[in-house]
């Protein structure tokens, strides 16, 4: 067992209920704040890293900031998507596990898309989602054919280092 075991669970036995009462305050909801507790610990446990706090709260609230915002993410792209498959023909609705699947996949584009500058975004999502060529974006836009172009190189180079950095 690591080393920074006994530290993480000496972090958890002080500061469970006090984490749990914050996410409940931000959550509104229980079983939301007892299931993001669970994977802030879970967060601390894979660290490789040993932990020496001085401020355990902080660091706490800190990496839990991090899973509400995820959770309110997912909580967003699930609406959007419940929506858009509320329009389709309930004979074409996918299966529950592809739902979820679908829901996962969604999840981690954003989360990709979430690491781009906003304007290498735009010009990332122009040219994949609405096929428009360089040209087009640089019109649309309002910026050089050579900005497009690099705004595009860097956003498939950010896509590449989180698919295959791992």
């Amino acid at each position: 067992m690591p080393s920074h075991h006994p530290s993480l669970t000496t972090l958890y036995v002080d500061h469970h209920r006090w984490l749990q009462a914050w996410l409940k305050s931000k959550l509104d909801n229980a079983a939301d704040a007892a299931d993001l507790v669970q994977d802030t610990f879970i967060r601390l446990l894979n660290r490789r890293e040993r932990l020496e706090l001085k401020t355990p709260r902080a660091f706490l609230r800190t990496v839990a900031k991090g899973l509400v915002i995820d959770h309110w993410r997912r909580g967003e792209i699930e609406r959007a998507y419940l929506e858009a498959l509320a329009l389709r023909p309930e004979l074409e609705s996918p299966s529950p596990e592809s739902r979820e699947l679908i829901l996962e996949l969604l999840e981690r584009i954003a989360r990709m898309l979430d690491g781009l500058k906003p304007k290498v975004r735009q010009a990332f999502l122009l040219a994949q989602c609405e096929g428009l060529s360089h040209q087009q974006i640089a019109a649309r836009m309002g910026i050089s054919l050579r900005s497009v172009e690099r705004y595009i190189a860097d956003a498939l180079y950010h896509c590449y280092l989180l698919r295959y950095a791992a």
